[in-house]
């Protein structure tokens, strides 16, 4: 049973490594965490002023919150 720390660490560095094979990304770096991570672009472009006004102006008041709990007429009255 691996009981310090370090040894745990290593452990599941050992496991992920061969699970995910990362040695052949990793292009023989053995830290993870200097390894520098690209990720892809986002898909959709940003919203344009006039997107974020059109969406404002189809809000509906006094509708439930959404996942940001921000109500709509807070929305709709600051423009």
């Amino acid at each position: 049973m691996v009981a310090d720390s370090h040894s745990i660490v290593a452990s599941w560095r050992k496991h992920i490594s061969q699970l995910y094979n990362v040695r052949t990304y990793l292009h023989g770096v053995n830290d993870v965490r200097q390894t520098e991570i690209h990720t892809a672009e986002p898909l959709e472009p940003e919203p344009s002023t006039f997107e974020i006004a059109l969406a404002i102006e189809k809000l509906k008041c006094y509708e439930s919150l959404g996942t940001d709990e921000i109500p709509p007429e807070l929305i709709m009255a600051g423009g």
